[in-house]
């Protein structure tokens, strides 16, 4: 291997190494304008935006050992990778795409497992993790809500009634 393609392989590794998941998008379509407004986009969700040569996005993926995505490897590519929420970096893709109606999400890999474009668009729909720790949270508090409502329940209520009847008593006087 020629040693620049030694280097872009080199380099496309240490992409798909920082990051636990990549999306591979085609971007046939995009101009150049688009292009950068998607990058801006992603870069909000500290994800990148990079067009690959098919050929040593394969060879960098067969050195990483990373599931098979060869079948997606058709017609141009680009893949987005980095930041540590992917269902946020998939929703801003899924949304970017249908805007643009132009181009889509070939495929993913997320750890360890590939995603088919209708499970990146799954992803896409999940909750942000904020949300999800807040749910988890509410969750754990509820119970602990509701035993002191019962507890301060039956005092309340038995003051309730003896201020019902001595109001009741005193109105009788």
């Amino acid at each position: 291997m020629r040693p620049e393609k030694k280097y872009l392989v080199q380099e496309v590794s240490e992409q798909l190494a920082k990051s636990e998941y990549v999306f591979l998008t085609d971007f046939n379509r995009l101009t150049v304008a688009e292009t950068a407004e998607l990058r801006g986009q992603l870069a909000a969700q500290n994800a990148e935006f990079h067009v690959v040569k098919n050929s040593i996005l394969n060879t960098a993926i067969k050195e990483r050992e990373m599931p098979c995505i060869e079948d997606a490897l058709d017609g141009p590519t680009a893949i987005v990778v980095g930041g540590p929420n992917p269902s946020e970096v998939a929703k801003v893709l899924i949304k970017f795409f249908k805007d643009r109606e132009k181009v889509e999400v070939k495929k993913g890999v997320l750890g360890d497992k590939t995603l088919t474009k209708d499970e990146v668009e799954a992803l896409s729909k999940l909750p942000s993790l904020d949300e999800l720790r807040a749910t988890f949270l509410s969750l754990l508090n509820t119970p602990a809500t509701q035993m002191v409502r019962v507890l301060i329940a039956t005092p309340q209520g038995i003051l309730n009634v003896l201020q019902a009847k001595a109001d009741k008593d005193g109105g009788a006087e």
